[in-house]
């Protein structure tokens, strides 16, 4: 669990770390290395999930190689509806959710902290607005929940 007092919002309890792969912190199906040990080390104190249509087939590789559970989203649309049903069975509020699309939007207005990365495929305008602050890496976004005093000075009022 990471636990975060943000003045003027109150305390986060965050336990779990909802990924998006594709366009967040994969680029066409590869996670970079750097990103891959960051995800790992969070994996001491949240429980990862990977949320993905799993466009290039490799999401079950790569969540057993982060140390993260892989959740393969149900083809036929509704992909946004499934984040955050998947975030609600989870709790929300205890989610920390990293995503780029306008699928995401639902999950990252969810959750406890979202996170939107404009990242090499961009990001959707409608995910930077549902999102409680936007990053320009995945590294970015991970390095703010392994030294959270950092979302502390951006999140509070």
């Amino acid at each position: 669990m990471i636990e975060i007092d943000v003045p003027g919002a109150g305390l986060l309890r965050l336990e779990n770390l909802v990924l998006d792969l594709n366009g967040t912190i994969a680029v066409d199906g590869q996670v970079p290395e750097a990103v891959r040990e960051r995800v790992r080390r969070l994996g001491d104190s949240l429980t990862v999930f990977l949320m993905t249509a799993d466009t290039f087939g490799t999401a079950g590789s790569l969540a057993s190689r982060l140390g993260a559970e892989v959740m393969v989203l149900k083809s036929g649309g509704r992909e946004a509806e499934q984040k955050a049903d998947f975030l609600s069975t989870l709790g929300s509020k205890s989610c920390a959710a990293l995503g780029n699309g306008a699928n995401d939007v639902l999950m990252l207005a969810a959750a406890g902290l979202g996170v939107a990365v404009i990242g090499q495929e961009g990001a959707a305008v409608s995910a930077i607005n549902a999102a409680d602050l936007v990053v320009t890496s995945p590294e970015d976004a991970l390095d703010l929940l392994l030294t959270p005093k950092r979302l502390v000075a951006t999140l509070r009022s």
